[in-house]
């Protein structure tokens, strides 16, 4: 299967950061296959320049002034950047640094370039990159991310997917002290995944303290294995829910974790893992698109809930695991447009059928023509 990149990336000084196995290499080989690239996961490049980074300076001073370096896993080697932003400052050099985690980076007070380096993030594949031979139940079932996706024995894939991430991503790194007990909480949070969390819940089903469990769910997000949603609160007229709702990045990831087997539509699981499908689309449109919009979800304290609210209530979109959307479908999006009758958009996102447009102004729109929607810019402005 042939799929482009929906990413564009300029020939500038840039971080691109993204969950492991999205494609970041193979986008950058693609983009700029005559960079000077250096790969950290190499161990004769990490432990060299590890011990001196000045070496960088004095390799780099060695190439065509206006060739374009790449530096791969840059996390493994934080104090490069420093060297970094002495050839960018003193001598006009070009880098783009990749990597699937700032955490070590920031934690390590390490430079992050002063304002001199572009923020860019590779998600898994979005349907749009896909195309016409984009399937749905496949997509659902074995998730995003381009070897799952493209692969015919995905399980195998996601099991050794998740062993690299707590191999490579959490021990090696000194994320946690107890790789057990991390993993355990990993297949406890999968369960959370869509869900407004409980971090006492959590604990006591992981028999871990509530701070570890904060912490542990601080390392999902700052190694971009996951995605914290705020609740939309600006100018609340009724009580409304203030916790955010946690999204895994990768729904075949979540499938592993939970032990779902295979998800069919109608189930619950389905519902739940469609959701975390859309999240998915909306998440690359608005970093792909640079439109770089808020998403965040609204309910009230009576269980009345949108799933999406997109900027500052310019759409809602409700999600729905199903084809056969009845009026009761929209009660909870006039519910909203009761509160913000400002809002432009009312959308329901369903699996399939005929796109509809209701008495209420509500847009019923299978998955495939609301991401066709969403790229044509007729969904967000």
């Amino acid at each position: 299967m042939i799929y482009k990149r929906l990413l564009k990336l300029p020939q500038e000084t840039l971080f691109l950061w993204g969950p492991r196995q999205t494609g970041k290499t193979t986008l950058i080989k693609t983009l700029f296959p005559h960079s000077y690239r250096i790969d950290l996961l190499r161990s004769d490049d990490l432990i060299r320049l590890s011990r001196a980074p000045s070496i960088l300076r004095d390799e780099i001073r060695a190439l065509e002034p206006n060739q374009l370096i790449v530096i791969d896993e840059i996390q493994k080697a934080p104090a490069l950047l420093d060297e970094v932003q002495y050839l960018i400052q003193e001598e006009g050099r070009k880098f783009i640094l990749c990597g699937s985690s700032a955490r070590k980076v920031r934690k390590g007070h390490a430079n992050l370039l002063g304002g001199r380096a572009l923020r860019f993030e590779l998600l898994g594949l979005s349907a749009a990159e896909i195309g016409q031979e984009f399937s749905l139940e496949k997509a659902i079932n074995d998730g995003v991310l381009p070897s799952h996706y493209l692969n015919n024995s995905a399980t195998s894939y996601l099991r050794a997917y998740v062993d690299t991430y707590l191999q490579e991503e959490v021990l090696q790194e000194g994320l946690t002290r107890s790789l057990p007990i991390f993993s355990d909480f990993l297949r406890v949070a999968a369960l959370s995944d869509t869900e407004i969390i409980n971090f006492s819940n959590i604990a006591r089903e992981s028999g871990i303290p509530g701070s570890t469990v904060r912490d542990y769910f601080a390392i999902l997000v700052d190694t971009l294995l996951a995605s914290f949603v705020p609740a939309f609160v600006r100018r609340p007229k009724r009580r409304v829910i203030q916790a955010p709702k946690f999204y895994f990045r990768d729904v075949g990831v979540v499938n592993h974790l939970a032990r779902r087997g295979k998800v069919v539509q109608g189930s619950d699981l389905f519902g739940k893992a469609f959701e975390n499908l859309v999240f998915h689309e909306l998440s690359v449109f608005s970093r792909y698109s640079e439109k770089w919009f808020d998403i965040s979800y609204w309910r009230l304290s009576s269980g009345i809930e949108v799933d999406f609210i997109i900027g500052n209530a310019e759409v809602a979109v409700e999600v729905k695991g199903r084809d056969n959307i009845h009026k009761n479908d929209t009660k909870n999006l006039l519910q909203f447009k009761q509160d913000y009758p400002e809002v432009k958009k009312l959308v329901i996102v369903c699996p399939g059928g005929n796109p509809r447009l209701n008495d209420n102004g509500i847009e019923i729109l299978p998955f495939k023509r609301f991401i066709d929607k969403l790229w044509d810019g007729e969904i967000i402005e």
